[in-house]
């Protein structure tokens, strides 16, 4: 394995790039990133409810969960066409879902840590990574179109990271094979 990902060095190189590329591109162009984020995200929901009606209507006569695959594919359809109609309302449902789930988040991190302090030490971090998903929350419930710009940088903050960690493996491997071909 590690042979064939050294002699393959670059394409982990041209997929850190790519991921580089798209981190600094929503950086530049935020707007534009989070329309193309929901658009996939309603093609995504799209050909995945297409996908469902069909594994649902092929199945077999005596299978009981047809009928939820079924209309959960229907759900998936609306949900994508929905997507393409009204994409702003798409970022602002997806964002207050995030904001929400963020918030219940860190409250059980914040429960938790208060649970276990006795137990562990540096229960701080885990009430401040809890605060942080809270504060989050709030902030997106309050401002949605932040919240959205948020999440987006979010996005391009990990594909930067993502990319620079992608190059260095990548030219670690290309160095260890070619010590190794010496």
């Amino acid at each position: 394995m590690a042979v064939t990902l050294a002699r393959n060095w670059w394409l982990l190189a041209l997929r850190g790039v790519i991921a580089i590329i798209f981190g600094l591109l929503t950086f530049v162009y935020p707007a534009s990133s989070m329309a193309v984020l929901i658009l996939f995200f309603g093609a995504y929901a799209l050909v995945d409810g297409i996908f469902a009606i069909i594994a649902g209507a092929t199945a077999p006569t005596g299978s009981k969960r047809w009928g939820w695959l079924i209309a959960g594919g229907i759900l998936g359809v609306i949900i994508g066409i929905c997507t393409f109609i009204l994409p702003q309302m798409t970022a602002f449902v997806l964002t207050i879902w995030i904001a929400v789930w963020a918030i219940v988040v860190g409250i059980t991190q914040i429960i938790s840590a208060v649970r276990l302090r006795k137990e562990i030490e540096g229960e701080f971090w885990l009430i401040l990574g809890g605060a942080l998903a809270v504060l989050f929350g709030i902030f997106a419930v309050l401002s949605p179109l932040g919240g959205a710009f948020a999440i987006t940088f979010a996005i391009g903050i990990f594909a930067l990271a993502y990319g620079i960690m992608m190059l260095t493996v990548a030219f670690r491997l290309r160095g260890w094979h070619q010590r190794r071909t010496e």
